[in-house]
């Protein structure tokens, strides 16, 4: 797809959810053909998202009726529909989807599971001033997971799966969410900054944020190709693919993670610099499950 939307920035949209649906049957596990890496890898970043899109939803309705400004407030209400949407559109689908596939994910969602409810999750028996910080705390390691969410989203909306003749249902599944992540990007960020702005915060939360999500993506990744025997076996193979996949458009690689990274501790970072909201709201009039959800 184009970068570069028809009809210029459209300035601030309205964030709200989307009633979508989608139908996996019949399309299999190497959804990008030729490419079993990059199929399982995002198949891997859609397992962790449903889980962690739930304790954003469970942070941001704790921190609503602290909030005042009724604009950041009507933001954070779309925010939270999405994320829920986008929570239960994937485990409606992606469960089934890995089941056809003879895979079971259970042990890895336990995994997650455990790191988001009870590693993340919020403390009982805090005292008021604790519980707040907590909250803070939660809610600007959100503010990094977003930045990653808004750059993986603008590069699906910008891949080449089509090129590989990748199952057109799961590049719309992927590119409905990801453009979804580009229209609200900035409103993690808004939220965190809200409760106190700080580099210092903004740089910890990267640090706390970063090999978490690369660990679990790994781990993921390595959970579906033990059950795909197109998948490498080895570390290197595995790792040598994965390049060849970023090289060819299927995969953001290390300097697209690097350079992103690079932007997000600048001190002048802004999330509205990432991905076009022109090119997001442009896919979302067009992508065929948002289209029937009208």
């Amino acid at each position: 797809m184009s970068p570069d939307a028809p009809g210029g920035d459209p300035g601030p949209v309205a964030i709200r959810p989307r009633n979508v649906r989608f139908d996996l049957r019949r399309i299999p596990l190497q959804w990008i053909p030729g490419h079993p890496v990059a199929s399982n890898f995002i198949s891997a970043l859609n397992l962790i998202l449903p889980e962690g899109e739930r304790w954003f939803v469970e942070a941001f309705e704790e921190a609503l009726p602290l909030v005042d400004d009724e604009e950041l407030r009507e933001a954070m209400r779309g925010f939270i529909g999405q994320e829920a949407m986008h929570s239960n559109v994937h485990d409606g689908v992606l469960w089934g989807y890995l089941h056809d596939h003879g895979i079971d994910a259970t042990p890895f969602q336990r995994q997650v599971e455990w790191i988001f409810r009870v590693v993340l999750g919020p403390r009982t028996g805090l005292s008021g001033r604790r519980r707040r910080r907590r909250l803070i705390a939660r809610l600007w390691v959100i503010a990094a997971v977003e930045h990653f969410t808004a750059v993986f989203g603008d590069f699906a909306l910008n891949s080449r799966w089509d090129e590989a003749e990748a199952a057109p249902a799961l590049c719309d599944l992927y590119r409905w969410h990801g453009a979804e992540e580009v229209e609200h990007r900035s409103v993690a960020h808004d939220v965190a900054t809200y409760f106190g702005d700080s580099y210092f915060r903004r740089v910890w939360a990267m640090a706390a944020a970063f090999p978490l999500l690369m660990s679990l993506l790994v781990r993921g990744t390595h959970f579906i190709n033990h059950h795909d025997p197109s998948a490498p076996t080895s570390e290197v193979a595995l790792w040598r693919q994965g390049y060849a996949d970023s090289r060819a458009g299927h995969l953001p690689g290390f300097a697209h993670f690097g350079g992103s990274l690079a932007a997000y501790l600048r001190r002048g970072y802004d999330p509205a610099d990432i991905g076009s909201t022109a090119q997001a709201v442009a896919y979302l009039a067009a992508s065929p499950a948002s289209r029937m959800a009208m």
